[in-house]
């Protein structure tokens, strides 16, 4: 696994503008940097390989989308890895994560409608090693993961 400060000041560079925004073609991205297209397409091919690049997709709002049911579901479960296995296979499920603290797992879900909401706890609940759920609606999204931009100048 690779650490932040194995990564000179332009790899930082190039990861921040990416994350702002991964829209522009190499070359209006490389006269941002100062740089010629070629060092940064070689750039972000080693940071590809490297595994720190994983892809490139549209910043969707899901709310704004129709999905105006979301929610936290903390899962109790007796065979976790099985559990988390199964539940990402979930179509309205956005994330799992791996927690430490009471719950053993936390699910974000998505969903249009009440209905489907209710539907999707009920099948995290009626997945074998599931012993129990607390589940918390979203309101408001104030700030979403995929708005998130690492701090990465300035680390040395």
């Amino acid at each position: 696994m690779a650490n932040i400060k194995d990564f000179d000041d332009l790899d930082r560079k190039i990861i921040e503008l990416l994350c702002k925004s991964s829209q522009g073609s190499f070359r209006q991205i490389a006269k941002q940097l100062d740089i010629h297209p070629t060092t940064l397409i070689q750039r972000v091919k080693a940071l590809e390989a490297k595994g720190v690049i994983r892809g490139y997709r549209a910043k969707i709002d899901y709310m704004n989308l129709g999905f105006n049911y979301m929610g936290i579901v903390q899962i109790y479960a007796d065979d976790i890895s099985n559990v988390q296995n199964r539940i990402k296979k979930i179509p309205q499920v956005v994330a799992v994560y791996d927690i430490t603290g009471d719950p053993d797992c936390i699910a974000m879900i998505s969903c249009i409608d009440r209905d489907e909401f209710s539907e999707t706890v009920k099948i995290i609940n009626a997945v074998e090693g599931v012993r129990k759920t607390n589940t918390s609606v979203v309101l408001n999204i104030i700030k979403d993961a995929s708005d998130y931009i690492p701090v990465l100048n300035d680390r040395d």
